[in-house]
């Protein structure tokens, strides 16, 4: 293609010229130069406000993507959809054989399998979230290279699609309450602000993890082993409260604020009448062990410690409500604004 200057002096025609662009040490500088014409830096980072009210301005389409993806999750399985119930209920089968029966766990609560499988679907909730969400943003390089959005959008979106599969769940899980005459009470209600907790730590924890997963494609090789452990000090398997007398205090506070933990609990005693008379009963042993003491100053001592340590524990539910919107809160907050500071980052390289 010829040159417009030289067009024009070789025609003797008057030809318009495109601007040249400035040079790093010429005049005008470049911000003068992008203003004066009207230019914007295509990948920067909005205010932190203008780029929540983006997000809020997708909220239609984040729904829309999420509920794409979990049709499409599934497609080309024979079974369809119904994987979004056989997975969670599968690894409940699984954990249920190894800890309920080989281990002897199921002996921790009176109704052992309703016990399990709400710990399974809420911790798996979590669990996938962030599997997902650490592959959120390296996974679509090609939509965030082709389309200007806010990047947030698609842990979001991530994060939902796990939602939906939960909703799918929680129609088995609702069956399975009622087969083992776990009746509807008023505190079922409770589940609603539960799962918007969560959803709001999930999502925080999925922001974190997208950035990094975004510049350190290796951590969707971690994520797996961190996931398991946590699964395992999350007492999903067996009730921690059974632990009370046979660990430190400062161990139990920290099982007990485990985010990991705190939702799952709070869904059990929300959903299960016999869990609740559980802990009760649990409280009345401990008070029985505290009054009959011991024959020695130690014994004494040990005996006052642990009913002092297991009544606190179980009586509290507002301390686990307290965990639950704090973890939440600061979840989200430092998620969003960590994965924020990235934003004209993602899609370069």
């Amino acid at each position: 293609m010829s040159h417009p200057e030289r067009l024009g002096a070789s025609g003797g025609g008057q030809v318009s010229t495109i601007a040249e662009p400035p040079h790093m040490n010429g005049n005008p500088p470049l911000a003068e130069f992008a203003a004066r014409h009207g230019l914007k830096q295509s990948a920067a980072r909005p205010p932190l406000g203008a780029y929540i009210r983006q997000l809020w301005q997708r909220r239609h389409f984040i729904w829309a993507f999420a509920s794409a993806k979990s049709v499409a999750m599934y497609t080309e399985s024979r079974l369809g959809q119904l994987w979004q119930v056989l997975t969670p209920l599968l690894n409940a089968l699984v954990y249920y054989l190894i800890f309920g029966l080989l281990l002897g766990r199921s002996g921790d609560v009176s109704k052992y399998i309703p016990y399990l499988v709400t710990g399974i679907f809420f911790f798996h909730f979590t669990q996938r979230s962030v599997t997902s969400g650490a592959k959120s943003v390296q996974s679509s390089m090609s939509l965030i290279r082709a389309l200007h959005f806010p990047r947030a959008t698609l842990p979001f979106s991530y994060t939902i699609v796990e939602l939906q599969q939960l909703f799918a769940a929680m129609g088995v899980l609702l069956v399975i309450m009622l087969g083992f005459q776990e009746w509807p009470t008023w505190e079922w209600v409770l589940i609603i602000p539960i799962l918007l907790l969560q959803l709001m730590f999930n999502i925080g924890v999925s922001l974190v993890v997208a950035r990094i997963g975004a510049f350190v494609p290796d951590l969707s090789q971690l994520l797996p082993f961190i996931l398991r452990t946590w699964l395992y000090f999350s007492g999903i398997m067996f009730s921690m409260y059974t632990l009370s007398s046979k660990v430190p205090t400062w161990a139990m506070r920290l099982m007990e604020a485990n985010p990991g933990s705190v939702y799952v609990e709070l869904a059990r005693r929300s959903l299960m009448g016999s869990y609740r008379h559980d802990l009760h009963k649990m409280t009345a042993k401990y008070a029985e062990q505290c009054a009959a003491g011991g024959t020695t100053h130690k014994q004494l001592v040990k005996a006052a410690n642990a009913c002092k340590q297991h009544a606190e524990l179980i009586s509290t539910d507002h301390m686990i409500w307290i965990y639950a919107v704090g973890w939440a809160v600061v979840a989200f907050a430092v998620g969003f604004w960590y994965f924020h500071r990235a934003e004209e980052r993602y899609g370069r390289g």
